[in-house]
Order: structure tokens, then C-alpha cells, then sequence
């Protein structure tokens, strides 16, 4: 496959910034058909069931199998500000959502049928990865008014390879500006080490265990303001967060994390698939 997508300059900026923008990579109407999807998810899921919260704030999330064990499933978590201090949801179902992971682009037929789409797998050959694998997918809603905060971070932290293959992109499926909550990274940061490593052991105990203390220079972090449609590719070690969404507008996005399958998936990632649903790429 002969790359298609991405001029020599953009293959350059995104080897200088570590993040590269491309607008218009999907149409309105992919957009809307994604998030009609994501709706209907949302719609047949009972919140009865269970209420774990997505929070990088408290990392409370990171303890319970209900999370730990999404790597081969669809969950649903929960906005802190959802639910009341009894476990009681305090908006209505459709904005209480914080995000949808990580095996959408396996198991949901649309969803699955949209990651492995051929411009995909353009995107996917000229960001250098050679036999590209799918890892995560997550469909993130960042709700009105209390759309938490994402602080900063590398995916490498938690999507750990042994050659820092994973690459991940980020699909606006609505405008994402400063005022709902838009990402923000330091350019050229991808170039610093990793800070920290999220592991996970055999009894299902998790450790954040860090590797350098020095702090961000969040004073070197710009806002990457998109219009929907548009994808922000992520190197594996770009330090980038989001800020809370106070606004009455959401800002919904649809994840794809990839990696190089001569690459080696690091076992104590907090992450698991079984031994029979193994990590597919494109064919």
C-alpha cells in the first residue's frame, strides 16, 4: 500500500509536534451516523447494572474489574458529576455518560465497520506502522456542564510497547473548541521521556509507578482547536490533556489507538485481551 493521505510536510509535523491536524477526514454525515449510534448504545444500556466513574482526578476507576476488565467489551462510565453521593444519577441518562470503551471497534458493527475502513488503513500505513493493530476504542462524550477534566499525560503511560509504536487518533464528532473542552498539547513534547507507567499485576493489583518527577511545561501547551470531522493524530509519548467542559455544549469524540504488530505489547499493561480474542488490524 503506497501512502495516499498525509504530504511529506505533514509526515515532517508530525515528527516535529509529536500531534498532527487533519481537517475534513470524515464527512458530517459519518459524524452524525456515529453519534446516532453511540445514543442508541447509551439508550439500551441499563444504568441499574453498574455505575463506575471515569475520573483522572481520583483514578477510583483504575481498582474495579469493571474497568480493568473492558479491554475485549463495551462499558459505560460515568461522569463524576452525574451521580449523587448515593450512586444516584442527578442529569438524565444521555448526559450522564463520560465515555464508551474500549472494544467498540470490535464488537459494535458500526463502529467496527468505520475503524477498519480503507482511509484508515491509509492513515495507519503513513504513520509508519507496518502491521497495524487495533487496541482501543473509546467513544468520549465530555458532557455540558460537567464534562470532567482530562489532566495531563503520555498514552504511552497506559498503552505501553517495548518500541513506542502506539499512535492514537482523535476523531472530533463535534466542533471541539476551548469553551467545550477542546485538547491541549506541548509541541514537540513527545520528544521527553516517558513520566510514568500504569501497571497492572496478576492479582488484578494496579500501580502508577513514576519515572520522572519533573513537572510539564504546561506553560508550552496550545489548544487544538478542531472542527468535527477532523482527526488529531497523538504520538504514543505527546503530553496533552483536556480542561473541563463548563459549557451547555458537548463535545463528542471517537478514539482508535493502533500499534505496530513487530511491536511488542508490554503483559503488564492494565490492559488484557484473552488468549481467543487476540488484537486484529485491518483485514
Amino acid at each position: 500500500m503506497s501512502a495516499a493521505l498525509l504530504t511529506t510536510t505533514q509526515q515532517e509535523d508530525y515528527q516535529k509536534n509529536g500531534y498532527l491536524i487533519i481537517r475534513d477526514f470524515i464527512a458530517p454525515e459519518i459524524c452524525e451516523h456515529l453519534m446516532a449510534r453511540a445514543h442508541q448504545l447509551i439508550e439500551n444500556f441499563n444504568v441499574a447494572d453498574v455505575k463506575t466513574v471515569f475520573s483522572t482526578q481520583d483514578q477510583r476507576h483504575a481498582k474495579q474489574l469493571y474497568f480493568l476488565d473492558s479491554g475485549d467489551d463495551i462499558r459505560f462510565f460515568f461522569e463524576a458529576g452525574a451521580l449523587s453521593q448515593d450512586g444516584e444519577l442527578v442529569v438524565e441518562k444521555h448526559k450522564s455518560i463520560n465515555k464508551i470503551g474500549h472494544a467498540l471497534h470490535d464488537l459494535d458493527p458500526v463502529f467496527n465497520t468505520f475503524s477498519r475502513t480503507h482511509k484508515m488503513a491509509m492513515l495507519a500505513h503513513d504513520l509508519g506502522l507496518r502491521n497495524p493493530l487495533l487496541l482501543q476504542s473509546m467513544y468520549i462524550c465530555k458532557q455540558p456542564r460537567i464534562g470532567g477534566e482530562v489532566t495531563c499525560h503520555q498514552d504511552g503511560t497506559y498503552l505501553h510497547t517495548k518500541n513506542k509504536s502506539v499512535v492514537g487518533l482523535w476523531i472530533a464528532l463535534e466542533d471541539a473548541t476551548q469553551e467545550n473542552g477542546c485538547l491541549w498539547a506541548i509541541p514537540g513534547g513527545h520528544t521527553t521521556p516517558l513520566k510514568s507507567r500504569f501497571t497492572r499485576n496478576m492479582q488484578d493489583e494496579t500501580t502508577n509507578t513514576v519515572l520522572d518527577d519533573s513537572d510539564w511545561n504546561l506553560a508550552n501547551m496550545v489548544p487544538l482547536e478542531v472542527p468535527r470531522g477532523s482527526v488529531i493524530v497523538l504520538h504514543t509519548q505527546l503530553p496533552h490533556m483536556s480542561k473541563e467542559n463548563t459549557s451547555a455544549k458537548s463535545r463528542h469524540a471517537y478514539t482508535l489507538h493502533m500499534m505496530d504488530g513487530h511491536d511488542e505489547f508490554s503483559n503488564d499493561n492494565w490492559m488484557r485481551r484473552p488468549a481467543n480474542k487476540p488484537f486484529t488490524g485491518f483485514i
